[in-house]
């Protein structure tokens, strides 16, 4: 498995809940095969190469990580060229960095 991580800096908090919240409807949407006509190649590249995708947000200082996993490094590239493609809404931030890794450990604890 294979995780892009994005850092991003000076998020809209007045919004980010919305943002949030557009990009879940775009994700499930994606993830039933409903993307809607005219979709971006990228989010078609997407839907089929990303297993997973976490956000998370640090209000207090304005900052978000996405993380996008993949089952193989193929994918990842896939994944990673589309995703650079894409640039955040100026209220979504700025992307601050982009890292790739090869998940080494995963755990449920639960």
């Amino acid at each position: 498995m294979y995780v892009r991580v994005a850092r991003f800096e000076g998020l809209d908090l007045d919004h980010i809940d919305e943002q949030v919240a557009e990009r879940k409807r775009q994700m499930e949407a994606a993830r039933s095969g409903n993307l809607p006509d005219g979709a971006p190649p990228q989010v078609r590249t997407l839907a089929e190469s990303v297993t997973r995708v976490m956000e998370l947000v640090d209000r207090a200082n304005g900052t978000g990580l996405t993380m996008v996993f993949t089952e193989t490094e193929d994918d990842m590239r896939r994944a990673d060229a589309a995703l650079n493609e894409m640039s955040p809404e100026p209220s979504e931030g700025s992307r601050a960095s982009v890292d790739t890794f090869e998940v080494a450990l995963q755990v449920d604890m639960s």
